[in-house]
């Protein structure tokens, strides 16, 4: 059994979170974690640089130098690559249908299997901001500093799911609730703010430390293998 502290924005423990032992079984090998992280980086590109070879860079028809009578080698276009705003050899050129495709219960295990690697060497934290009434750098800062994350890149992960609201009798976004969190964290380097339903496997590689909002652990059991 695996077991999250939780924190408050101070920086002090407030609880824990359990996680038995059998969410964090993985049998999933280096290679396919290496062929989806591979394809991630690849559908990442946009395939779009388009330099001018020679017939298509805008030149004059007329010789650089005579032919003969000089001692230079004979040239006979401006456009040629060896002169100045000449044309590319072998230019790059846009490319289409390079989407590298990813089976969906594959991305589904390098996930979980990357989650749990956080976990099991105590990556994962657990964080209490409901008092964040505000947007204040400041807190998260000292926050991070406190827990020694200030110089290791964190990954903020919130839940995704709307809730009703009761003071307009309607439902808020996950974007209105987390916005203090998201303007808090907007100007702190090395940090960056994901949902836990949307995370992928490259941003769980890139980054050291993982902070999970107390309102997604359940989201979190769900990529675990848990049920919704």
């Amino acid at each position: 059994m695996a077991v999250l502290k939780k924190y408050n924005l101070s920086g002090a423990e407030v609880g824990e979170v359990k996680i038995e032992d059998t969410f964090l079984e993985s049998s999933v090998n280096a290679q396919l974690i290496k062929d989806y992280l591979t394809a991630i980086r690849a559908n990442a590109r946009q395939w779009s640089a388009n330099t001018q070879s020679r017939p298509e860079v805008s030149h004059s028809g007329q010789k650089p130098h005579p032919q003969k009578g000089t001692g230079k080698a004979r040239q006979g276009y401006l456009g040629a690559p060896q002169y100045k705003g000449g044309g590319r050899v072998h230019a790059p050129k846009p490319k289409f249908d390079q989407h590298v495709r990813i089976n969906k219960k594959e991305r589904q295990a390098a996930v979980r299997h990357l989650i749990i690697e956080k976990i099991t060497g105590q990556n994962v934290h657990v964080l209490d901001s409901s008092s964040l009434n505000e947007p204040k750098t400041k807190i998260l800062c000292n926050f991070l500093k406190a827990r020694g994350l200030d110089a290791r890149k964190v990954l903020f992960l919130a839940d995704a799911s709307y809730q009703s609201s009761k003071e307009n009798d309607g439902t808020t976004s996950a974007a209105e609730r987390h916005q203090n969190l998201v303007r808090s964290l907007k100007n702190i380097q090395k940090v960056d703010f994901g949902y836990v339903p949307n995370v992928n496997g490259y941003e769980l590689a890139l980054h050291q430390e993982i902070v999970v909002l107390d309102t997604a652990c359940d989201e979190l059991m769900v990529l675990l293998g848990g049920k919704k």
